[in-house]
């Protein structure tokens, strides 16, 4: 190691970069290299899971982070042990998240670096790759509102550049000129997959052109290359907001994840890659200029030896982690006391889309920071409308019309949530939501559980057939998202509650999936308090009492009930409206059952699988004592939702309810 003789692969160029920062520059690849070389030994001696090597790539993790200023986001991949180092994360901590401890910054809940950190202002990725790359824009979005100069950096390989939210995160971020520089490091191989089978351009950046975006191509190996170039295009970006494709060419000397190895590799490029090792060139280099001394270098090792000796003992006396089943439930959502705000007793009838338009008015009047995002929501007002006039009043940069990318825009709005606002996503047609499915059961259901980061984001889902509009606008698809914990799912029936509970669910610093059943829009009014007031969620509510039978039901079931017992106005059945489906108000469902004897859950949405199923059993489990007859389920064919009205009529539940209530008040 103290031989300075060779020469080195690279033509670095120091310019204007001072002495110390060429050190600071090493040390901390160094560092970064120290740590990997300890968790392999770890590895194979059991004491850490998993482990994702970055040996061979540290100048990009290194470079990045220390071009950017400590309060500017960077969000890294699993091979960028140099960010997280860099930002110097106490290494005990890093050492108890890699071993599954308490001190770590997940509480045993996740791995490796599935993990962020607001001190450190590090948002780490999770295993589905693409949404990071668009809660980058959402965090740089935040950023431009409030005419904040900062930049956002964000990292994925070369194989993540393959899926639909690469390209999605792209798109959104030269759309609306966003400070984002997406970080790109191309090591020739996702996993075992080479970039002959990824892609048939070039080079990664040359996607960049299709976007009307800048892009660079850098050397990853040269930490002087990349340190410069980064840190001027930082700089840059800061002055004029937009986003910027960099490309880093390097090579992952070790395997995909250390179970995995390189034997899929050439040894030739292995061999030829070895000479572009970015820490050895660039020792050299600093030894040939006289920067570096053997002591200096003897000094940094022994100092950064030493430290993690001591951190890997603290972090290794740490005792196993454990929880309570109470603790591990109690940690799903955000702990959220809503203030409630009675309404006004001046009230005016209005529809029922007008009453979901007003819960967004207040709430925007309410909260400054206050973002809602869709697909022809601006100017044309949404394709139902609720957003007219909205641009008028709050302007094009907090109503914003989004392009056709739910999933990019889920994303976007998680990371609006990360830099501190809140944001409401309408989902043209509930149906849609499927195309943004993964960052909302995967990102926003599980962060705060995770790493306790809200996910201030509300989704507005129009749903609900019975209007003719066949398989993929007249999904009743709720049950998609009641099996995700950590998502709130609030389904209203009436005006009055659909105002109420969707600011309420504005206000709530937990996801929120928000239905609203399109053919109740305006098909049902309602005297509705004026002005700003919340309904609790999680709270049902009796529509209608009773003492023979339960009929437990929401959104347009509620109505459906409602109707035929109006019609058989002699039937003593209570109706209880869920309003909330998740979390679900169990003790008025258990304390109605047990008066009356006989449960009646209807849904529209289909029967196998639906939230009845679940309702039922509960029921069983819990009041099976005070049942006088079998639980009936209600619900829609089993079928996808026809278009043609004879075929819809035949396939809704409620062409069954009539027959279904009166075969349970006759057991």
């Amino acid at each position: 190691m103290n031989d300075t003789s060779m020469s080195t692969f690279f033509d670095y160029n120091r310019q204007d970069i001072d002495s110390e920062t060429l050190l600071l520059l090493y040390r901390n690849m160094l560092k970064s290299r120290m740590i990997e070389e300890k968790m392999l030994v770890l590895l194979r001696q059991g004491k850490v899971s998993k482990w994702f090597s970055g040996i061979g790539q540290e100048a990009i993790a290194v470079g990045v982070t220390m071009s950017l200023n400590t309060d500017e986001y960077i969000l890294p991949m699993h091979r960028n042990l140099g960010v997280f180092t860099t930002r110097e994360i106490p290494l005990n901590r890093l050492f108890s998240q890699w071993q599954g401890k308490a001190n770590g910054f997940t509480n045993g809940r996740d791995r490796s670096f599935h993990f962020g950190t607001q001190e450190y202002k590090i948002v780490g990725m999770i295993s589905h790759l693409g949404p990071q790359l668009g809660v980058a824009d959402g965090i740089a979005l935040a950023h431009k509102l409030r005419n904040e100069k900062k930049v956002t950096a964000v990292f994925t390989g070369e194989g993540g550049t393959s899926e639909g939210d690469f390209h999605e995160a792209l798109n959104i971020a030269s759309v609306w000129s966003l400070p984002v520089m997406f970080c790109v490091e191309n090591n020739g191989y996702g996993l075992s997959t080479p970039t002959s089978e990824q892609y048939k351009c070039i080079n990664i950046a040359d996607k960049g052109v299709g976007y009307g975006m800048e892009s660079h191509i850098i050397e990853g190996n040269n930490i002087l290359e990349v340190y410069r170039k980064v840190k001027d295009i930082a700089e840059s970006i800061r002055n004029e907001p937009r986003p910027v494709l960099l490309e880093f060419k390097t090579f992952r000397m070790r395997g995909h994840e250390e179970a995995s190895g390189i034997k899929y590799v050439p040894e030739d490029l292995i061999a030829e890659w070895r000479t572009k090792d970015p820490l050895l060139n660039y020792r050299e280099y600093l030894f040939n200029e006289e920067v570096l001394s053997v002591a200096t270098e003897e000094s940094y090792r022994s100092k950064i030896q030493s430290e993690i000796d001591e951190n890997l003992q603290i972090s290794s006396a740490e005792k196993e982690i454990s929880s309570t089943e109470s603790k591990e439930l109690s940690s799903i959502f955000h702990t959220f006391q809503n203030e409630e705000v009675n309404p006004n007793q001046t009230k005016k009838n209005i529809r029922f889309v007008d009453a979901v338009s007003d819960g967004l008015k207040e709430s925007m009047l309410k909260h400054n920071d206050l973002v809602i995002m869709g697909q022809d929501i601006a100017d044309y007002g949404g394709v139902f409308k609720v957003t007219e006039g909205f641009v008028e009043q709050f302007g094009a940069d907090r109503i914003r019309n989004t392009p056709i990318c739910e999933s990019g825009i889920v994303s976007t709005a998680m990371g609006l949530s990360i830099n501190g606002m809140k944001a409401v996503v309408e989902m043209q047609f509930a149906d849609f939501a499927s195309s943004g499915f993964n960052p909302i059961v995967n990102y926003l259901a599980k962060s705060y559980y995770r790493w306790e980061q809200k996910a201030d984001v509300v989704i507005r889902m129009p749903c609900g057939g019975g209007v003719g509009a066949g398989p993929f606008h007249s999904q009743s698809n709720e049950a998609w998202f009641t099996k995700t914990p950590g998502l709130k799912v609030v389904y209203p029936a009436f005006p009055e509650d659909a105002k109420g509970l969707l600011i309420s669910a504005i206000n709530d610093p937990n996801p929120v999936m928000f239905f609203e059943h399109k053919g109740l829009y305006r098909s049902i009014s309602q005297e509705v308090p004026e002005g700003y007031y919340n309904t609790p969620i999680g709270k049902a509510k009796i529509v209608r009492e009773g003492d023979k039978a339960t009929i437990i039901t929401y959104g347009s079931g509620v109505h459906w009930a409602l109707d035929l017992l109006e019609v058989a106005n002699d039937l003593s059945v209570e109706i209880i409206d869920l309003r909330t489906l998740s979390p679900l108000d169990t003790e008025t469902i258990y304390n109605s059952v047990k008066k009356t004897g006989r449960a009646l859950i209807l849904q529209e949405d289909t029967l196998f699988g639906g939230i009845s199923s679940d309702i039922s059993a509960m029921i069983t489990e819990n009041c099976f004592t005070y049942l006088d007859a079998p639980i009936k389920r209600v619900a829609s064919l089993d079928t996808p939702i026809p278009f043609a009205k004879s075929l819809e009529n035949q396939f809704l539940a409620k062409s069954k309810l009539e027959k279904s209530l009166y075969e349970l008040l006759d057991f």
